[in-house]
């Protein structure tokens, strides 16, 4: 039994790990004996739970344990797993609550719990409904390949059941991509007229779904904002889900709220609930603050003055739009880089990415030639399937960096020598030394790496003297930093930050 639990112990340590693991690492993190790791490590890689790269020594996990987790997803009881979830939307919501799963083209209910209404939603055991028109379908649809989307759904053809269904193959793939980004999915009378919902996808160990649990009831007690508010819920729910069925540590929290009084020297000056709001820029010359709701997706101007606001859609997810001098904006989108005409005429500058499937835009600026520097990152936020890119005025672009995971804020110091960028995936901060007139990038270093405690970096500016103003997402907190990377400052705030445009303006998301 001390041999087993030995043995585990090693194996825990090295699936922990974020790279693979050399033997000194291994004796000095386990305290073992060293003849007795040797005995260890050799055992678990003949049985094939570790592998040895015979170059550089190192050992990291092998293909055993992946066969042992495609067995317990294989012989789960998704109903009862779900149970406890079930009730407690029920509670939650005082709404129907249904658990679905794919059966052929069709989203099949197994399971439904029912608050105690005089109105209430009949009881969907046993029957089977569009995937197109439902929020469990268009939830676990969000999570299929594109090949396994056409072959569920478009070639089948997308029936309207009500004037609200999407009939459209393209409309239906763009939602599907902003209800991937969002984690959940909504339904506005699409299948039945004054039936609404909003669901959310139970992933397994590969990210592919194998059920879906939604809140569905009357549309007169689900307003859109009611069920984009739920959205957080059975996101929760899902999770829990998925973790019961596999008895995993899978967290779902997030950093505590600061404790303490709320700052009295900062204002919300243009109050809005945007899902994810990003890459907020001054226009000096209009006097506006412009920032995007990725998740809308729309471009959203504001007047701080006022605190008046408004919305213009996008077609698709938007990372970035930044205001041109000659009028309307520069755009990073789901497919490229695009530009909008003040007339709201949108065409299509460079599509940097169009080989790369399931990638999308995010944050963006332009150095002092005008150059864009625009970040990418896979929409289901995959580690290692992002790019920077630089972005010429006729199109023309480089990759400058890949395998980033969560693209996001940077800036350049104020004599334009040296470039950040901020991989939020990886909670760091890099530094660049930065050629301005080659536009070319050398010498990437960490300047900031931050504990999991911390947040992650989100935003990020440089001030006129050089000090770097970085919004940490979950941290609850703006820092600034100093050109040497020292912490001068961290001032806490009561809501979830996002990037940082200036010294007093930041965007904020809806986590609740």
């Amino acid at each position: 039994m001390q041999a087993l639990t030995r043995g585990l112990q090693v194996l825990d340590f090295i699936a922990d790990a974020d790279r693979p693991v050399r033997f000194m690492t291994l004796l000095d993190g386990t305290g073992l004996q060293k003849s007795t790791l040797h005995r260890i490590l050799q055992t678990l890689v003949d049985e094939r739970y570790l592998r040895i790269n015979l170059h550089d020594q190192t050992y990291k996990l092998g293909s055993r344990p992946f066969q042992l987790a495609h067995r317990v997803w294989d012989q789960f009881d998704l109903r009862g797993a779900a149970e406890p979830e079930l009730a407690r939307l029920v509670a939650l919501s005082k709404e129907a609550v249904r658990l679905g799963i794919l059966d052929g083209d069709k989203v099949l209910y197994i399971d439904q719990r029912n608050p105690q209404r005089q109105v209430r939603i009949g009881n969907g055991v046993g029957s089977r409904s569009a995937i197109h028109a439902t929020a469990l379908g268009k939830a676990m649809a969000a999570h299929l390949s594109a090949s396994e989307r056409r072959a569920l759904i478009f070639e089948g053809g997308l029936v309207a059941f009500t004037d609200n269904t999407i009939v459209s193959n393209g409309d239906l793939d763009q939602q599907l991509n902003i209800i991937k980004a969002r984690g959940y999915a909504v339904s506005i009378s699409e299948q039945h007229e004054d039936v609404s919902a909003v669901a959310a996808p139970i992933l397994d160990h590969r990210a592919h779904p194998i059920g879906a649990v939604g809140i569905i009831g009357p549309s007169y007690r689900l307003s859109p904002e009611r069920l984009h508010a739920l959205g957080r819920e059975v996101i929760e729910a899902a999770r829990r889900i998925a973790g019961n069925v596999g008895e995993l540590s899978m967290s779902i929290s997030v950093q505590p709220k600061p404790l303490g009084l709320v700052r009295d020297d900062v204002t919300c000056v243009i109050p809005g609930e945007d899902f994810l709001g990003e890459g907020p820029f001054w226009s000096a010359r209009d006097q506006q603050l412009v920032w995007v709701d990725i998740l809308a997706p729309s471009i959203v101007v504001g007047d701080p003055a006022t605190g008046e606001r408004t919305m213009r859609p996008m077609p698709e997810l938007v990372g970035v739009a930044i205001p041109k001098a000659s009028g309307g904006y520069i755009c990073a989108t789901e497919t490229g880089i695009k530009t909008l005409s003040p007339s709201g005429q949108i065409a299509t500058l460079c599509e940097p990415e169009a080989d790369i499937s399931g990638n999308r835009f995010n944050d963006g600026k332009c150095d002092a030639r005008g150059r864009l520097w625009v970040g990418s990152l896979a929409i289901d936020t995959q580690p290692g399937r992002g790019n920077l890119w630089r972005v010429e005025a006729d199109g023309t672009h480089e990759r400058m960096l890949q395998g980033t995971s969560v693209s996001n804020g940077m800036g350049w110091s104020p004599d334009n020598r040296t470039f950040y960028f901020t991989d939020s995936g990886k909670r760091v901060i890099w530094a660049f030394d930065f050629d301005l007139d080659a536009g070319t990038l050398a010498n990437q270093r960490p300047f900031v790496q931050f504990a999991a405690g911390d947040g992650s970096p989100d935003g990020l500016c440089v001030d006129s003297d050089g000090h770097l103003w970085v919004a940490m997402w979950d941290g609850w907190a703006i820092r600034r930093y100093a050109p040497d990377a020292v912490l001068e400052r961290k001032s806490t705030f009561r809501c979830r930050v996002r990037p940082v445009a200036a010294l007093a303006v930041l965007t904020s998301a809806r986590c609740s």
